[in-house]
């Protein structure tokens, strides 16, 4: 046993693997505290605003998240593609870093000029008045604004595997905004308050983490022409792909806006803030392992190896996640409170695909780390394909038939993204 001991300590491969042990041991507590602390807010944002504000608030939260994708366009993929060649470097970084910050803000103006529409049109087809409307969309900008800077930021700390302070700023974030909203919701219970009490906090986080990211970085004050052509050049094979995964990735809030009530609308976004628990394993894997995975050297066997064994790792988590759901339903939903206490089997459905969709995010965040990015003609034909399928097979106009057609169409999009990797992985030397 002793000889046995001495072997491993000995092991060359032993220090780094500790190290790493260490690192995941202490990302996953810390992360787990902050998702902790998510999940505390949305309950209390559940609890105290009414359904129907509830439903705007889920709708608003839906279009934050598209247009933050709909501006970054692949810049984020980029960036971590080109930082991933330089991240030892500060002023070469800092170059990158600053071209990508460029292109985001050139990015942005056009996304509010394309969703603020569409965001105004589904508010009032949810029967909410014009002043509400207005309210809403003018509350949604702090935190649109901080999305432009924050995923490219945490970039530079990412890939020196600078964690802790990242997840400090993180909570910090978190705690500040889980005090605004249980203070302003319990006299305002409004939605357009919520989201105005989720933006501000993020926007104090951003420059600390302009601050953190400055440790590895020389400012830059031009943006680099061949930089920007290799961002723009992924961004070009990503964007047709991000603008429909815009409109897929929140395809039941979409469809439950269009032909659903909102009853039905409130009953998903209730149900989304239980899928908050899986943000830990997401956040793991981009702060952890996608940038590892990204400075990997282009060798078949290893990248296979590391592919297999990250995935694995992650199916075997999901199916432990969906046996404790299944056994805990009850006590989950009644977290939520009384209005949701009926949802134990539309609550077992959407979990099943939200572990899917976090196995489809697994390959997507490896392959398109690589610089990996799939046709996007061949996906969007792909996608419409099953969605079309999944639109004649279940009943959109009810949650349970929603989230049945989004288990689908998640399906799908992970036997697309997995073999996709492996035929990528196979090209390499």
């Amino acid at each position: 046993m002793i000889i046995s001991l001495h072997k491993i300590k000995t092991h060359p491969k032993y220090e780094q693997v500790l190290t790493f042990l260490k690192l995941t041991l202490i990302t996953g507590s810390a992360q787990l505290s902050i998702q902790v602390v998510g999940l505390i807010s949305g309950i209390v944002i559940i609890r105290l605003l009414p359904p129907q504000e509830y439903a705007f608030y889920t709708l608003a939260n839906a279009m934050i998240g598209m247009m933050s994708l709909l501006a970054d366009g692949g810049i984020s993929t980029g960036v971590m593609s080109q930082g991933g060649k330089v991240w030892d470097d500060p002023e070469k970084l800092g170059t990158v870093l600053f071209t990508g910050m460029k292109l985001r803000r050139q990015f942005s103006l056009i996304t509010l000029a394309v969703t603020v529409p569409a965001f105004a049109y589904l508010l009032l087809h949810q029967n909410a008045s014009l002043l509400v409307t207005f309210l809403i969309i003018l509350s949604v900008i702090p935190a649109y604004y901080a999305s432009l800077s924050d995923s490219l930021l945490e970039i530079v700390p990412k890939l020196h595997q600078d964690i802790k302070p990242l997840q400090q700023n993180q909570m910090a974030v978190g705690i500040s905004r889980l005090l605004l909203s249980a203070v302003f919701l319990f006299f305002f219970p409004w939605a357009f308050i919520a989201v105005i009490a989720a933006g501000i906090p993020r926007i104090i986080g951003n420059i600390k983490l302009r601050a953190i990211a400055d440790k590895f970085v020389a400012k830059a004050r031009t943006a680099d022409p061949l930089v920007e052509a290799e961002i723009i050049a992924v961004v070009k094979r990503s964007l047709p792909g991000l603008i429909y995964y815009c409109l897929s990735g929140q395809i039941t809030i979409w469809i439950l806006s269009i032909f659903g009530n909102t009853s039905s609308l409130a009953a998903s976004g209730a149900l989304s803030r239980l899928g908050m628990a899986l943000n830990v394993l997401l956040v793991m894997m981009g702060t952890l392992v996608v940038p590892r995975f990204a400075r990997l050297l282009p060798d078949r066997k290893l990248l296979l190896t590391r592919f297999l064994q990250i995935f694995t790792c992650m199916a075997a988590v999901t199916c432990i996640v969906q046996m404790l759901v299944f056994t805990f339903s009850s006590q989950l939903l009644f977290v939520l409170g009384p209005t949701y206490f009926h949802l134990e089997n539309e609550l077992f459905v959407y979990f099943l695909g939200s572990n899917v969709t976090l196995l489809v995010s697994t390959c997507y965040g490896l392959h398109t780390s690589r610089g990996w990015i799939i046709k996007p003609v061949f996906s969007i034909a792909y996608n419409i394909t099953f969605l079309i399928v999944g639109v004649l097979i279940f009943n959109v106009s009810t949650l349970m038939g929603v989230f049945w057609f989004t288990l689908f169409v998640s399906c799908s999009q992970l036997l697309m993204h997995s073999l996709f990797t492996l035929y990528k992985i196979h090209q390499e030397d």
